[in-house]
């Protein structure tokens, strides 16, 4: 069973009926062999909406990002964006920052950035870079090797590249592993003012304090299949009486 957030659920999943929905997954199918990594994701996400993307390891939330992000080629299904099919395009429409920070090793921080800026004809791009990495706090690391970069380091790197291309929507996979406090708090406002910009985003967390914190709503898979989904108040409330939303997580995916 797979849980589709259509039109005819649009309520109870927290998208108003008369806001079109800026991305639509129909039926996502990706298998590895005999192994159905991902069984027939449904769901819609509007502009400025975080969707939080829950499950355990070999959930299918990667296996997921890497489809919508043009990284692997999806077995059947449709994503649509803006009213138009995406096919191996993708990429230009939806970014990723995945769970593995993998950085090219002989580019500087500072040389990530000028990669993106060029690929993308960007103007006038410098400012934001530099604001970026100040934010992030490896301004004072521009110039150093992305071989020479701590795991954190190289994850706030692509952070800051990717934030930079200024994609319509942001897939995030895992996005708080490897970050300090300090980059953990500041990725968490750089989201909601993203979000507030009107940038769609999925998150991808095992935190499920995060996930309260930043999502709208809430997908819950197991075994490549969405169990649960909506918003996240929603999810909450229909936890039994002392149950946390960790507690509902725990009982639909055990």
């Amino acid at each position: 069973m797979h849980v589709c957030i259509g039109r005819s659920t649009a309520r109870r999943a927290g998208i108003s009926q008369l806001e079109t929905p800026v991305l639509r997954v129909d039926g996502l199918t990706k298998r590895f062999g005999g192994h159905l990594a991902v069984n027939g994701l449904c769901f819609e996400l509007a502009r400025g909406e975080v969707l939080g993307l829950l499950g355990p390891n070999g959930a299918g939330k990667t296996s997921s990002f890497l489809c919508l992000s043009g990284l692997l080629r999806p077995d059947s299904g449709t994503i649509v964006y803006e009213g138009r099919a995406l096919g191996s395009e993708r990429g230009r429409v939806i970014a990723l920052i995945p769970e593995s920070p993998d950085v090219y090793a002989m580019l500087t921080v500072w040389e990530h950035m000028l990669f993106v800026a060029r690929s993308l004809h960007l103007r006038g791009w410098e400012p934001r870079a530099q604001a970026l990495l100040e934010r992030l706090g490896i301004a004072e690391k521009r110039d150093a090797l992305g071989q020479a970069l701590s795991k954190g380091m190289r994850q706030k790197t692509l952070i800051a590249a990717t934030l930079l291309a200024q994609s319509p929507v942001l897939l995030l996979d895992e996005p708080m592993i490897g970050l300090d406090p300090r980059g953990q708090r500041e990725l968490r406002e750089l989201i909601v003012e993203l979000r507030a910009g009107g940038t769609s985003i999925m998150m991808s967390t095992h935190i499920i304090d995060s996930a309260e914190a930043l999502c709208d709503r809430l997908i819950i898979m197991k075994n490549g299949t969405a169990l649960a989904s909506g918003r996240t108040s929603e999810l909450r409330h229909a936890a039994p009486t002392g149950q946390t939303l960790e507690d509902l997580f725990l009982e639909i995916t055990a």
